[in-house]
This record gives C-alpha cells, sequence and structure tokens, in this order.
C-alpha cells in the first residue's frame, strides 16, 4: 500500500486543521440535540435559516449546561458562526461532497491530481481560516469561570461516543 505524503503540509498547518476540527467536532458534539437528523429537518443541506436556527439551539443548550452569562453566550455564539463560516468554505459549491470524492474513484484509475488538487484546496481553507476560528475559541474559552472550564474539559474527555447531559 503506498502513502501518499503530504510534504505541503508544515506542522503550523497540521496542528491549526488538527485544531480545527477538534473545535468544530467538540462544539457540533455539544450542541446535539438527539431529534433525530438535523432536528427532523430532513434530508440534504441545511438552508441558512435552518443552519442559524440549529446554531441557535446549540448556543442555548451549551448555555444552561455550562450556566453561560450574557457575554459568555455571546461570545460562544460568535464562536459557532466562525465554524458555520469555515465549514460552509470547506464544503465550497459543491451540492453533493460524496460526488466529489467519488468521481476521484469513478475511472479504472483514482485521479490523484484531482485528489492532491481537492487536499491543497481545503487545506488552504483550514490554514487561512484556523486563526479566526482558534481566536474565538480562546475568547470563549478564556470567558469561562474555572469551573466552566473545567465543565468543558470534563466533557472533552468523556466525548467517545455518548451525549452531553442525556
Amino acid at each position: 500500500m503506498r502513502f501518499i505524503r503530504f510534504s505541503f503540509l508544515n506542522k503550523r498547518v497540521l496542528f491549526g486543521a488538527l485544531g480545527a476540527t477538534l473545535l468544530a467536532g467538540s462544539l457540533s458534539a455539544c450542541g446535539h440535540m438527539g431529534d433525530g437528523p438535523r432536528m427532523g429537518m430532513g434530508s440534504g443541506p441545511m438552508s441558512e435559516t435552518d443552519a442559524a436556527q440549529f446554531r441557535g439551539k446549540m448556543v442555548d443548550r451549551v448555555a444552561s449546561k455550562l450556566d453561560l452569562d450574557a457575554p459568555q453566550k455571546q461570545l460562544l455564539s460568535a464562536l459557532g458562526d466562525k465554524l458555520h463560516a469555515q465549514r460552509k468554505a470547506l464544503m465550497g459549491n459543491s451540492t453533493d461532497p460524496r460526488a466529489e470524492l467519488q468521481a476521484l474513484v469513478a475511472g479504472n484509475k483514482f485521479d490523484r491530481s484531482r485528489a492532491q488538487t481537492l487536499v491543497n484546496d481545503k487545506t488552504d481553507i483550514v490554514r487561512n481560516q484556523s486563526p479566526e476560528v482558534i481566536a474565538a475559541f480562546g475568547d470563549f474559552y478564556d470567558s469561562l469561570r474555572p469551573e466552566q472550564q473545567q465543565k468543558v474539559r470534563d466533557f472533552m474527555q468523556k466525548r467517545h461516543g455518548h451525549r452531553w447531559g442525556g
């Protein structure tokens, strides 16, 4: 089996991508509502209105679990908006991201050039937007009281497929 070398990735980009993924995964896990697929909105991409409603519900749920005050809730909301913007940029104009990946194996040879372009494009997005996401997460986390920070750490440590608070 051959491994693709991502020599263009330096440690900073790799850690930025890993950090952004961890942050996005943690927050989306915090916001999981348990009401079925995307709160019963059906299949397919979410509309901007649905996405805003989802982020609002996620913020409300996390705010209640952490007992956030209004400024902290505002920082969490800003973080949600940054994560949404990054996800939207990563998705691009694609209405079917799976089709993009399936196209790589559509022929009798793996389309390495197209795969590398796809990776480069996505990496550039993460590299360019990670500073804003990291700053928003830092602003939010730093605004938390020590007991709230501990709840976040506990949640992240226990988050192996279980929902937070039920």
